[in-house]
């Protein structure tokens, strides 16, 4: 029987992963956030895990607020590195199996071909520096750490970019959403259970254990919006704008496809288009008659 430690449950993939647990019948989950736990506290972590006993851990939690993180850089940098690497140096020390999700915001998005796991990482923001930061720790005290990037993540849970289009395209007779940066977005679900199956799987990672997990294929904000809003039949037109038309206090990189092939090859995962996934958590969230 595994024994999987959840930090940061009730966020996005955190609540996602709940929603999954029944599939995994051989395995026990633990869920934390950070009135249970306190990653950043190195002591706590310790005391935490070996008393647990855990087999696995996966770090769900991070501060994701960006615009913000220019101005907390130090928060930031603290939830987002610190704690993460105190996780990964408690599960190194009681043997058990440690993954982190970070993201697409560690690269400059100056590229035009989907990014691979090697590819040089230039982050443009604090929030993405943080997470970089955040990987680099993580690697050195552990080299077993499995760390999975991922893109635009939205959910029924929480806030994210697909609740709030429903929400103003209810309120709104028109959207005005960015065209000119270009990423994947990626339902929750389908990381959660990504990162389970792998675990499911038991398959080692490759010597350089980074991968990346988005849904297939390729999206603007916009794209995502307008389909967001004709697939809940929504009376309301959405406009594509540029960047410097919306300006944020964070830079956003332009383009942040990522190359999936690694993943696919390591641990066969099956990836759905993110328009296959965009509707079935649209049904999920359409009002039940």
């Amino acid at each position: 029987m595994k024994k999987i430690l959840i930090t940061g449950s009730n966020g996005q993939l955190g609540s996602s992963i709940k929603k999954l647990e029944l599939e995994y019948p051989n395995s026990s989950f633990i869920y934390t956030d950070v009135a249970d736990l306190d990653i950043t506290n190195k002591d706590e972590v310790l005391d935490f895990f070996e008393k647990g006993g855990f087999t696995h851990a996966i770090n769900c939690a991070a501060y994701t607020a960006v615009d913000k993180a220019e101005e907390e850089f130090e928060l930031a940098k603290k939830i987002n590195a610190i704690g993460p690497a105190n996780m990964a140096t408690a599960a190194r020390k009681i043997n058990c199996k440690f993954y982190h999700v970070s993201t697409d915001y560690v690269f400059d998005g100056k590229g035009h071909i989907p990014y691979k796991e090697e590819d040089a990482c230039q982050p443009p923001s604090a929030y993405g520096k943080t997470k970089l930061i955040g990987e680099e720790m993580v690697s050195q005290v552990n080299e077993k750490a499995l760390i999975i990037r991922t893109s635009w993540l939205y959910s029924e849970f929480g806030h994210n970019f697909m609740k709030s289009m429903l929400k103003y395209g209810k309120e709104r007779e028109e959207l005005r959403v960015v065209f000119d940066q270009i990423g994947t977005p990626t339902y929750a679900t389908d990381l959660a259970r990504a990162i389970l199956d792998i675990i499911n799987t038991e398959k080692n990672a490759s010597e350089n254990p980074v991968y990346h997990f988005s849904n297939e294929g390729v999206a603007s904000w916009y794209d995502f919006a307008l389909e967001i809003i004709q697939a809940a039949k929504l009376d309301c037109k959405v406009s594509p704008i540029e960047s410097h038309e919306y300006p944020l206090p964070a830079p956003r990189p332009f383009y942040s496809v990522m190359n999936k092939a690694k993943i696919k090859k390591d641990f066969n995962v099956k990836i759905p288009h993110w328009r296959t996934s965009m509707l079935e958590c649209l049904d999920i969230l359409k009002p039940k008659n």
